[in-house]
């Protein structure tokens, strides 16, 4: 399915989960390709649930937690501890509002 918009040589090309199920060998194939694309000055939209994967093909990285975008990195400043504190700052930040409207506090 890959190929088929890859021959249809779009501008952006939006990647849900490419990986998913793919064995070693063939994840390879997908970032070369994937990488020859972006050197080609196309748009990537990487979407994916392994960090490893998205710390090593990603310049531009969007947390998202429960369909919210809740942080941005760049490459350089994105690391597997730092997408986590994204998400656990939003997910902290839920915690409280849902205790302050229970007037309850937060330890």
């Amino acid at each position: 399915m890959l190929s088929k918009w890859i021959f249809a040589d779009p501008e952006v090309l939006i990647l849900d989960e490419p990986t998913r199920g793919i064995d070693v060998g063939a994840k390879f194939e997908i970032y070369t390709i994937i990488n020859k694309l972006a050197d080609r000055g196309k748009s990537i939209v990487f979407i994916s649930s392994e960090l490893p994967e998205i710390l090593g093909m990603c310049d531009r990285i969007y947390v998202m937690n429960e369909g919210k975008i809740v942080g941005e990195l760049s490459r350089e400043d994105a690391s597997q501890e730092s997408i986590m504190k994204c998400i656990m700052n939003s997910t902290n930040s839920k915690v409280q509002a849902v205790c302050q409207q229970d007037n309850r506090e937060v330890k």
